[in-house]
């Protein structure tokens, strides 16, 4: 059934179109348009300039002007520079200043997307002031770039890292001054509900579906939205419960209702019961869709019944369904727990080879097994075949790959993979950073662990206390106190535009006593 694997010299001469496949991919996923590949190399050079410009020493304004000419302006660009600026994890505030910019152009008509990706940069680095300025700004100038989708990213931000209250007031805020003019109803109410669920705060979307069911009347969605939280905080019998609550009060049970209770049972490996669901809603004439097969593909691996998990791949063209790439990394996933690696990785290649592509999710899974299976040359083998495509993974395969090359005394690796992705213009995530010099300290490699924070900082991310009091230890020992200044200056420097957190480094506390 599978197709066979390439010869290793084959592999190396589709270099150029995987390359493309994964361009492509990476932005059907993104739900962007196709651009072209002079546009991508564009998009590739803006975002290393904006992530690579020193902050907050200079301002991004003029570097923008003297290298972004006007005609590149287009919604298909700045969305997808957002985008990279989001993956990169770069500063919010520079993702602001480059959305700012692009509005100064009068011929250019913002996206809600590229508005939307902005305000989620933003607010995951809790800059929620600025993110409220944008907001009322784009009231004022564009308000159809509103959306409940931009509501639902500061909501669910609000929900995340401020009080249940604050979350409260700020919808009440959208609701007079935001998204003035426009009646609240259930739409509304369900993205405030969904806040809550997401961030799995089950007893505050509990009482403000109390609260408000009056004023706002559920529909089929909202009872979802509540039956989705009660399964994301992994509680099979709070999900049944609520179920029946739901028909009790008249709600009839759709695909979404069916694809919810299928998961639950999936995750907690009861397989037998998501089949039971599906035979339950073919007869309810509720054809089950990609995402119901694919959780139920999940589920049998959970099981480790991986004939199952074969029998339900086999299953897919019969129910005039086309397998994509969340339905591989299912089987793939399956095929890993039973320790079967060689079949994922032939898997693998069957997804290139069929035009589906690789994705994060993809990569993530198979380290996971490769890491059992063939050890640390097997990583080191499939990490360069990933850097060879170009691909840059998510933050977690990020962190689990530095932590595994930092345990297996691998710190060449460790620094290959933070080079490539500050090459990229990526600047690594916190705990990969946190990781890589623990590391080479520990290997009395003290001045490259320097030189990693320093690269960090000076992309405009901070670094957190723990590392930085480490790297005052070990610069003192040696002696290098005018290494330990600088890097206090930069941490200081930084700290004026950062909003406060009890995770970053706040530098010394008394910097005359460095000099001395």
């Amino acid at each position: 059934m599978l197709l066979m694997r390439t010869t290793r010299s084959n592999q190396l001469n589709q270099i150029p179109q995987k390359l493309t496949l994964f361009i492509n991919v990476a932005f059907k996923s993104s739900g962007q348009s196709h651009p072209s590949l002079e546009t991508i190399s564009e998009i590739d050079r803006v975002t290393r300039i904006i992530n690579d410009h020193p902050f907050p020493d200079n301002p991004l304004h003029s570097t923008l002007i003297q290298h972004v000419p006007k005609h590149l302006l287009s919604n298909t660009f700045v969305e997808n520079v957002l985008g990279r600026l989001f993956a990169a994890h770069s500063n919010g505030l520079k993702a602001f200043e480059f959305f700012k910019f692009s509005l100064q152009h009068s011929e250019f008509c913002p996206s809600s997307d590229a508005f939307e990706k902005t305000l989620h940069i933003l607010t995951r680095m809790r800059y929620f002031d600025k993110a409220w300025e944008l907001m009322e700004e784009i009231q004022q100038t564009r308000p159809s770039l509103l959306t409940l989708k931009s509501m639902s990213i500061m909501l669910s931000r609000i929900a995340k890292f401020q009080s249940y209250e604050d979350t409260l007031e700020a919808f009440k805020r959208m609701e007079k001054n935001i998204f003035s003019g426009r009646q609240f109803g259930v739409d509304e109410f369900n993205v405030l509900l969904r806040a809550f669920c997401t961030q799995r705060q089950m007893k505050e979307a509990q009482s403000v579906f109390h609260k408000m069911h009056n004023r706002f009347s559920p529909n089929t969605k909202t009872m979802n939205i509540l039956l989705l939280g009660f399964k994301e905080s992994g509680d099979v019998s709070a999900v049944e419960l609520f179920y029946h609550e739901m028909i009790r009060r008249g709600f009839k049970p759709n695909l979404v209702t069916y694809n919810i209770r299928i998961n639950v049972y999936c995750k907690k490996g009861c397989l037998g019961d998501g089949l039971r669901l599906l035979e339950e809603m073919e007869k309810a004439n509720i054809p089950p869709t990609l995402e119901t097969i694919t959780t139920l593909i999940h589920g049998a691996g959970v099981a480790r019944n991986i004939s199952r998990a074969w029998e339900l791949f086999n299953e897919i063209s019969a129910r005039n369904l086309q397998a994509d790439i969340g339905v591989y990394n299912a089987l793939i996933s399956s095929l890993i727990r039973s320790r079967d690696v060689h079949s994922a990785l032939l898997l693998m290649d069957e997804m290139e080879e069929k035009g589906i592509g690789h994705d994060s999710m993809t990569y993530h899974t198979i380290f996971l097994g490769v890491m059992r299976s063939n050890g640390i040359e097997g990583v080191s083998e499939l990490c360069h075949k990933m850097i060879k495509r170009n691909f840059v993974p998510k933050t977690r395969t990020i962190v689990m790959l530095m932590k595994w090359f930092c345990q297996n005394q691998r710190l060449d690796l460790s620094l290959g993979l933070w080079g490539y992705l500050i090459d990229r213009g990526y600047c690594p995530h916190s705990h990969a950073l946190d990781l890589l010099v623990t590391g080479l300290c520990s290997h009395g490699r003290v001045k490259e662990g320097v030189e990693c924070a320093k690269q960090t900082l000076e992309r405009g991310r901070p670094i957190s206390e723990g590392i930085f009091r480490m790297l005052e230890r070990y610069l003192v020992e040696a002696g290098e106190s005018e290494m330990l200044w600088n890097l206090d200056q930069m941490i200081k420097k930084l700290q004026t535009v950062l909003p406060p957190s009890r995770r970053y480094a706040v530098g010394l506390a008394h910097t005359n006593s460095v000099t001395t």
